[in-house]
Parts: C-alpha cells; structure tokens; sequence
C-alpha cells in the first residue's frame, strides 16, 4: 500500500467511527467525538483532559488493533466563534455530560504497524457548504429509502435513520443509540457526486430480490 492509499484508508477508519477510549495520563474514559467542516475532531471533555501531560485517542476502544492517535487538546468556548461545532456535536450524540469542548489536534497516528504524520489527516470537507442541505432533503423525502439501505448495508433493521453527515468518503447515519457510516465506494467531491451516490445505494438496496444480496 503507498503512502496515499494509507492515508486514505486511515481516513475512512477514522471517519467510519464516532467512539473512542482517551487515555489522559494514567486515567482512560469513553468519548464520542464528531469531525468538523475543517476535518478537526471535536468532542465535550473534563477540566483533567485539558491540563493531562499526554493523551491518546484509542478508536474504536483500548484493543489489540485499535488505531491510537497522538493528540494535544484545544479547549474552545461553545458560545464563541466555533460554537456551531457543539451543535454539530448533539446532532450525533444528543447532550453532552461534559461541559468544556476541546479540540484534538493530531500530532501522530498508528495505524495498522504504520506511523502517520496527524496533519495528513486533516482535511477539510468540500462538501461542507452543502451538507445541511443534503440531509434536509435525503430526511424529508428520502428515509425509507435511507432505512432500506441501512437494513440492506447492515444485515439488520436499522430504527429511526437520520443522515446527519457527508463527506467525500461517505455518510453518517445517526439511528436510536449511536451512529452508522455508508462508505462511498469511491471519494465524491461535489454535491452532485453525493446525490448520485447515494441514489445509486438506495437504488441496488431497493431493488426487489436483493434484501438478502
């Protein structure tokens, strides 16, 4: 694998996740996290994450395997300039139970027996000025297509799909208790790439006689 497609792929692990383990210091504790317009991850955090000496970001959890992310945190106030970001935030997860909100910046990722340098992660999303738009429309008028898809995509019935997220790589999906990813088979830069995309998965999902495939 060359140095883009593990990028690439590091990228679409990172973003088909929501949920981590940070170790800060020698404490750990669970953490939902987002990843905003500008491809930072954003998550509510405690006053001991913020003054830790060194914190690592294990996703999807402390595992054999897991990707561990070296990060420095960025407390930011949620009734300023990025406060837009918090509400990203409660659209995936609902109400935080912390009250500070911190960026983590990336200063190193293992993944697989790889190191990436953090910044080659962040990237911002093109889609972005789009976004809102495309998940009003796809909810208003397109849900049980996007249930189709999800109970195809994942062998079970998925209760409640909302899509909350898209980007090049692919769509989040926020059901009952946690969130899904739809990975686009290829990256799709423009909203209409999006819009035919997604038309194409719920077109195969929604084919009769292809629930089982």
């Amino acid at each position: 694998m060359d140095e883009q497609d593990l990028i690439e792929s590091a990228q679409r692990f990172l973003k088909s996740q929501t949920t981590g383990d940070l170790r800060f210091d020698e404490h750990y504790r669970p953490l939902r996290y987002v990843i905003g317009p500008a491809g930072r991850i954003v998550a509510p955090v405690m006053t001991a994450m913020l003054q830790a000496q060194e914190t690592v970001l294990f996703v999807p959890e402390v595992v054999d395997g897991a990707m561990e992310l070296l990060v420095t945190l960025t407390e930011f106030e949620a009734d300023g300039p990025d406060g837009a970001l918090t509400d990203r935030w409660r659209i995936y997860h609902g109400e935080p139970e912390d009250v500070y909100w911190a960026f983590f910046d990336l200063d190193a990722v293992r993944f697989h027996d790889s190191v990436i340098d953090g910044e080659a992660l962040v990237t911002p999303n093109p889609l972005a000025g789009d976004e809102a738009r495309i998940c009003r429309e796809v909810n208003a008028e397109h849900r049980e297509d996007l249930k189709r898809v999800c109970d195809v995509i994942f062998h079970a019935e998925v209760a409640d799909p909302y899509l909350v997220g898209v980007d090049p790589l692919g769509f989040d999906v926020r059901r009952r208790f946690d969130v899904l990813r739809l990975d686009a088979p290829q990256p799709i830069p423009t909203a209409d790439d999006v819009q035919r995309v997604l038309k194409e998965l719920i077109d195969k999902a929604t084919k009769p006689g292809e629930s089982d495939s």
